[in-house]
């Protein structure tokens, strides 16, 4: 399992326990899943998809960063 905690200026989007994470690269979507290498990426607009007891959430975003460590992902988003 992965903790991911989505944030944007306005409000907290989400946190909890996920199994994968998909995210807007800027070359392209990628996943993360669990013991994803350490990373810190820039997002692009596009959707954020994560998986929360095997339902996919989807969520739009205009930008934002992502980065993952130790099985955490944070997500800092603009919508």
């Amino acid at each position: 399992m992965l903790f991911l905690k989505i944030i944007s200026p306005e409000r907290n989007v989400f946190q909890g326990e996920v199994e994968s994470v998909l995210v807007p690269g800027e070359v392209g979507e990628f996943e993360i899943l669990k013991n994803h290498a350490p990373i810190i990426s820039t997002l692009v607009e596009g959707r954020v998809v994560y998986s929360v007891e095997s339902k996919k959430k989807t969520l739009h975003i205009l930008g934002g960063f992502v980065e993952v460590k130790k099985n955490e992902v944070y997500l800092c988003v603009e919508m």
